[in-house]
């Protein structure tokens, strides 16, 4: 799904659609799977940690989700534009990288860990 494209990100493609939530997520199953195969305990500890992906030219944090179909990525209505939904190109942050856009969002690693 995710090819390495840069020394800071991987270079996917995903549907992007608009939705009702609060925080961006794609299906909870390819979220635990990115998580473990992309950052396999460097840099993110916890396979729940929030993904971060770079859509147009924002950084955005991505939960998992049970609802949302396996390729689609859901964001708030507030992050999308006219032009969605659509198939896109998502950056998704390399561990190292997506460690430090995390904890700039003051995301704390460990037991407590939590997106403040």
């Amino acid at each position: 799904m995710f090819g390495s494209f840069s020394t800071s990100y991987y270079l996917g493609r995903l549907y992007v659609e608009p939705s009702d939530r609060d925080v961006p997520a794609i299906q909870r199953a390819d979220h635990e799977a990115m998580n473990e195969r992309l950052y396999g305990g460097r840099g993110l500890f916890r396979v729940d940690a929030p993904l971060v992906m770079k859509l147009d030219t924002g950084h955005i944090p991505v939960l998992g989700d049970e609802d949302i179909p396996s390729g689609t990525l859901a964001v708030p209505e507030s992050v999308t534009d006219e032009n969605l939904p659509a198939e896109r190109d998502v950056l998704l942050a390399k561990g190292e990288r997506a460690a430090e856009l995390l904890k700039y969002s003051g995301y704390r690693f460990g037991d407590d860990a939590a997106v403040a």
